[in-house]
Order: structure tokens, then C-alpha cells, then sequence
């Protein structure tokens, strides 16, 4: 099997991007040309490698791990850059708005790495969960890149701002998370029927547009209870039987809570991660530009890899199941 390692960047952005079209758009190609790339590599490869639905395009088995390859191609690519770019000379202040679960999972682990790659480069993180607020930073220029979260299934109203794009970071699984022991299967759960209220979450955070889509999609009863920012906070109300919550994978990693079920429910849908920055000139090479190399390594860099085209295991289900039981009238 003889592959063209050039094509392996048009599988790579159409696992990022979810789509031939947005891949294509990415690479600031056409989808003809991304299209026929896809399909040499597949005649190269003798698989097929991505499966078109109306929501998008879904890697196979073999494209999924097709892609993984592509991704250690491109780090060991960027780590080669950098080092020829001479990276102790590369100097400069970034400063990064982000929310809490990316900041803490993703980029404070290799802020010690980054700092004997590139020890003139200072990355500086503003941790903030409030959109707006980034935003409104980031076009005053007090900020060089926000970090932003989506719900995918549902999409974001509205257009970014003249001169503003987006670098696609990471496609991950929402998470059902329910009382111990109170779904029997992840296969049929009826959110009609399901008697606990959703927990309240600030309206701006994708997990409130992936909470307002599943109720309008699943004709789910009630309304919300409580309002949580933190994590930890809703994890503690749901292990106190007080209600539901859907949480993104990533915010779950590291954290171990009793009480509570972690499930993934086919159809809870996807949350996406971006960078946003102004575009301040493609033609040279900027410090935003590798702390922007250096986010996507991380996120490549997660295990397991591109975690959001593969859905996580099950957690083991428990021995004794106890019905559900809504604590408020």
C-alpha cells in the first residue's frame, strides 16, 4: 500500500470539520479538489474512508485510523518546524481567553513544555466562561485569541466578525449524567419520561444550547432547578438525586465523583472547540501563530486521539438499580 502522505491532510481536516465542504474550506481548496484527494486516497488505500450522511461525513474504522497516523505526521511536522524556525528565538507575549475545562485539561499540562521549547514566547491564559466578555476582549485586541465552545448539533447563530476566523480544535461527545443506578440502558433512555428536572447552567454555555436542544428534540417535561457554573457543582447536585445535566466529555476528565452515572446516549450530539483570532497577515510567521500550532498538538496529543470522532466506553453498570425519583413536586 503506497500512500501519498499529502492527501492524508484532507482526511485530517475532514475529521476536524466533520465535512468535505468545511474541509475544503479549511485548506482554502475546493471541494472538487478535496473530494478527488479523498477518493485517491481511498483507491490507494483500498478502504473506504469516510461515510456521508446529510449531517455531515463520519470517518470509517479505517479512516479513523488512517487520521490518527496523519495526526503524529503532523505533530512530528510542527516539532521539526519549529525547531528549524529556531524556536529560542521565537519572542513575544499571547495572551488566550478560554473557558475552564479546555484551560485546565488541555493547556496547563504543556505550559512547562512550552516553556523549554519557546523560553521567550509567554503564554498567558485569561480563564473565563462568560463568551461575551472574551469576545468583546478579543476585538478590543486585549486578548490575541479566545477559545470557544459550541454546541455542533445546534449550531451558533450569527456571523464572526470582518477580518475574525476560526481554527477547528476538537469535536467531542456530550455526556448524559444521571443519579447512580437510575438508567438501566443507554440504548432506549426515554427523556420524556424521565421524571428528574434538568439542572440549570449559565444560558450562554454550549452545554445550555445542547440542554435546550435535546428537551425540544425529545419532548423532555419540566423545567430547570438551580443554577450551576462549575463542574464540580453539578456533578454534587446530581449525586444528591436533584436532577440531570449534560455534560462535554472533556470536562469529566480527572474528575472522580460518587453518585453518579457518566453515559454516553447515541444522540446527545457533539460539542466543538475553536480558536478565534484575527487575521493579521498569512505571510509571516507570528508567536500567535505557533502558540496556535501548539493548542492543536495538544489537542492531537489527547488520549485517546481525536477523541471526538470515537465514542468513549460505557461505564460499567451497576449492580443494584434504583428507580428514579424526582425531588421536587
Amino acid at each position: 500500500m503506497e500512500i501519498d502522505p499529502r492527501r492524508l491532510r484532507v482526511l485530517l481536516a475532514i475529521a476536524r470539520t466533520g465535512g468535505v465542504l468545511a474541509a475544503a474550506d479549511e485548506l482554502k481548496i475546493t471541494a472538487s479538489a478535496a473530494s478527488q484527494q479523498l477518493n485517491k486516497l481511498e483507491e490507494e488505500t483500498g478502504h473506504a474512508l469516510v461515510v456521508r450522511t446529510r449531517k455531515g461525513s463520519t470517518l470509517t474504522p479505517a479512516g479513523l485510523a488512517l487520521a490518527e497516523a496523519a495526526e503524529e505526521i503532523e505533530r512530528a511536522l510542527n516539532v521539526a518546524r519549529a525547531r528549524m524556525d529556531g524556536g529560542a528565538d521565537l519572542a513575544g507575549i499571547v495572551r488566550v481567553g478560554g473557558f475552564t475545562s479546555f484551560l485546565r485539561s488541555v493547556v496547563s499540562p504543556c505550559l512547562p513544555e512550552w516553556r523549554d521549547r519557546f523560553p521567550q514566547l509567554q503564554v498567558r491564559i485569561f480563564e473565563d466562561d462568560d463568551l461575551s466578555a472574551s469576545m468583546r476582549l478579543l476585538r478590543q485586541h486585549e486578548l490575541d485569541a479566545v477559545v470557544v465552545e459550541i454546541d455542533s448539533s445546534a449550531g451558533e447563530p450569527g456571523g464572526l466578525p470582518a477580518k475574525m476566523y476560526e481554527e477547528p480544535l476538537l469535536d467531542e461527545p456530550w455526556k448524559l449524567v444521571v443519579p447512580s443506578g437510575s438508567v438501566l440502558t443507554t440504548d432506549t433512555v426515554d427523556f420524556a419520561r424521565i421524571p428528574l428536572p434538568w439542572l440549570g447552567v449559565q444560558p450562554e454555555t454550549a452545554s445550555a444550547s445542547a440542554m435546550e436542544r435535546l428537551r425540544r428534540t425529545t419532548g423532555a417535561q419540566g423545567g430547570t432547578v438551580h443554577q450551576y457554573k462549575d463542574t464540580l457543582t453539578a456533578l454534587a447536585l446530581v449525586a444528591a438525586g436533584e436532577g440531570v445535566a449534560v455534560l462535554p466529555a472533556l470536562a469529566l476528565n480527572g474528575i472522580v465523583q460518587t453518585g453518579v452515572d457518566i453515559l454516553d446516549v447515541p444522540g446527545l450530539g457533539m460539542r466543538r472547540i475553536v480558536l478565534r483570532r484575527f487575521d493579521r497577515g498569512r505571510s509571516v510567521s507570528t508567536p500567535m501563530d505557533t502558540v496556535a500550532r501548539l493548542f492543536r498538538e495538544a489537542v492531537a496529543a489527547l488520549d485517546p486521539p481525536l477523541a471526538g470522532a470515537r465514542r468513549p466506553a460505557l461505564p460499567r453498570p451497576t449492580e443494584r438499580r434504583r428507580p428514579l425519583r424526582s425531588p421536587h413536586p
